[in-house]
């Protein structure tokens, strides 16, 4: 079995940003997200990652949030990383919820940049080091998403934690700023493993020397996402592209309205989650974005993982 948090390189691939399932009652619903994970890995999925922004973490408290990333924990049974989103706009809360996640066993964490705030960068460099530190033998993967944090970490900053944290391994890089991820990478080295959460940047950053991809598209496409990968990397250009292209129905489809609403309802549908429910300050999709919905899902069907009767839970819709 392989120890990941000691060959964190060997973190690669689709790595799937589940959402977190709540009952018809807004209650996290464990048993959806067990069978989700179950799923996920029949599908082919390198790995799982539960409370990045796909799975609403700030809708959740830290006990909660924990308590979703023991269920996953116990679902994988070692048979493949557990990289979870630990971080949140306070410190004390992201030192807290990394520590239940180490202590439970996880891989690697990935902390999100503080949101809401627009620390400077050394702000962020203080911040990435100081959790880093608190537990100097789990990797640590800063998540950059700009457009839910209100700032960005710069190359710069992240080859200084690269080059000054041991244990600062690599970066989730969700900007549409291509010329970022190229930067980043210059900057800090080609060892530094980065992932792309941006889903049609997916297979371009694997000719940068990305790691993988942290993607929404495999919450509902796992297995296309996890061949685009293999097919890259064995050459077979032709393949990728034919995938990248073919699940571009499916992205959108991820943001007709605000994600993870879109994918929840799609999932509930097909009765791997028994419950659409978001928290607010979200809602399930509209009518009329149900029927975008449906319209696209027609469009990428071919690319959708099956569903078999024994992956779908009762109650499922």
């Amino acid at each position: 079995m392989t120890n990941w948090r000691t060959r964190p390189e060997q973190l690669t691939g689709s790595i799937a940003p589940v959402i977190t399932p709540f009952t018809a009652d807004g209650e996290v619903d464990h048993a959806s997200l067990a069978n989700l994970v179950q799923w996920q890995l029949k599908q082919g999925s390198d790995g799982i990652s539960i409370g990045g922004s796909t799975g609403e973490p700030s809708a959740q408290t830290i006990d909660e949030r924990a308590e979703a990333i023991r269920t996953v924990l116990k679902a994988v049974d070692g048979r493949a990383p557990v990289v979870p989103g630990t971080g949140s706009a306070k410190l004390d809360e992201t030192i807290e919820l990394t520590g239940a996640a180490y202590d439970a066993g996880v891989d690697a964490a990935l902390i999100i940049t503080p949101y809401y705030a627009k620390p400077t960068q050394e702000a962020l460099y203080v911040w990435y080091s100081t959790v880093a530190e608190e537990y100097p033998d789990l990797p640590i993967i800063a998540y950059n998403v700009p457009t839910r944090t209100a700032v960005e970490i710069a190359p710069e900053t992240v080859a200084r934690l690269h080059r000054d944290v041991p244990n600062f391994v690599g970066i989730k890089e969700t900007t549409k700023d291509f010329e970022h991820f190229s930067r980043v990478i210059k900057a800090a080295g080609r060892d530094l493993l980065v992932w792309s959460g941006i889903e049609l940047l997916c297979l371009p950053l694997l000719a940068l020397g990305g790691t993988g991809f942290v993607s929404a598209t495999a919450n509902i496409a796992p297995g296309a996402t996890k061949r685009m990968y293999e097919a890259f990397h064995a050459g077979r250009m032709d393949e990728a592209l034919d995938i990248h292209y073919g699940l571009h129905p499916l992205v959108d489809l991820i943001f007709v309205e605000t994600n993870p609403a879109p994918v929840k309802w799609v999932l509930a549908q097909r009765g791997l989650i028994r419950s659409e429910h978001v928290r607010p300050p979200l809602i399930t999709p509209t009518d009329a974005g149900k029927d975008k919905i449906r319209a696209l899902l027609d469009e990428g069907a071919d690319y959708l993982s099956p569903v078999e009767d024994t992956d779908t839970i009762a109650g499922g819709n």
